[in-house]
């Protein structure tokens, strides 16, 4: 069973951190000391590292592991740090043990994008890491539902998992998979602000955020909503975001989070550029309509 704190923040809202790089393409960790700071302050429940925001793919397993311990220690004990894992399963593994190690309260394990996945085999997968996390609670990234609601049942019964954060867009499924899965099982809605309403009228709670390095204090407001049971009123904040979400669609969503690190620099916290192949740097079309965004909500000054 989850502990009682970790459970409850985890219905909140999961901040994934970008991983900041130095003008020699090194990871450069304590650039995130000024976000971190903020979005804590803000009221952030987990921050989340080596996740999709963070370019976890784009890291090499050694940075990867060396991420988790500084965002521990930069955390310090104010929340509790969910550690994304991934990859080979030797790879996810050694992740598992170096997250037990620094101090994070769980893992996130990314669903193997191998095009030769199957269900069983990433049950095995999961079971496979879930040894190597030694009493770790572990959240499921479910980002392709395409493995049908009976392996998602069997995930979810993996001992050690206590959770999914379902990133798919077809709350219909959200809502066949909570009903086939213990009721103890906690869904986070892991499609952001913008699907959070949606999510959250199947019984998903809580959500994934890449804003909370930009705008933290927009993100919480969003969730107070939800909580409230106020989706109008939540709609109407995650529309004032559309523009900033329109960025980070384009090219496929490979301007995903080259919109976020663009917003930071502009705001002041340089966290250097995306590695490939995501796109560097925005065009001047994108940085304008990003920067009229954050200058019409004060993020930036006009």
């Amino acid at each position: 069973m989850t502990p009682a704190p970790l459970r409850e923040a985890l219905a909140g809202i999961s901040g994934i951190l970008v991983t900041p790089f130095d003008a020699d393409d090194r990871i450069a960790p304590a650039r995130l000391r000024p976000i971190l700071d903020r979005a804590l302050a803000a009221g952030l429940h987990v921050p989340v590292v080596n996740g999709n925001t963070g370019e976890f793919y784009a890291l090499a397993v050694d940075e990867a592991e060396a991420m988790i311990g500084e965002v521990c220690g930069l955390v310090d004990g104010r929340a509790p740090v969910l550690a994304g894992v991934g990859r080979s399963v030797k790879e996810a593994c050694r992740l598992a043990a170096a997250a037990r190690r620094e101090g994070a309260a769980g893992l996130m394990i990314h669903q193997p994008p191998d095009p030769f996945a199957s269900p069983r085999g990433v049950v095995d997968y999961v079971t496979r890491v879930a040894a190597a996390a030694d009493g770790l609670p572990i959240m499921l990234y479910l980002r392709n539902d395409a493995i049908g609601t009976a392996a998602i049942a069997a995930l979810c019964a993996v001992p050690g998992v206590v959770g999914v954060k379902w990133a798919t867009p077809n709350p219909m499924k959200l809502a066949e998979a909570i009903a086939a899965c213990d009721p103890a099982i906690l869904w986070v809605g892991g499609l952001a602000e913008v699907w959070a309403p949606a999510l959250y009228a199947v019984g998903a709670r809580g959500f994934t955020s890449g804003l909370i390095n930009v705008w933290p204090e927009r993100s919480l407001a969003i969730l107070a909503a939800l909580d409230g049971g106020d989706y109008a009123g939540a709609r109407a904040l995650i529309a004032d975001m559309a523009p900033f979400e329109a960025v980070r669609a384009m090219e496929l969503n490979g301007t995903n989070v080259t919109g976020v690190k663009a917003a930071l620099a502009a705001m002041g916290t340089d966290c250097g550029p995306t590695r490939p192949p995501a796109s560097w740097p925005l065009t001047a079309e994108q940085q304008a309509v990003l920067e009229r965004f954050l200058k019409a909500n004060r993020l930036i000054r006009a």
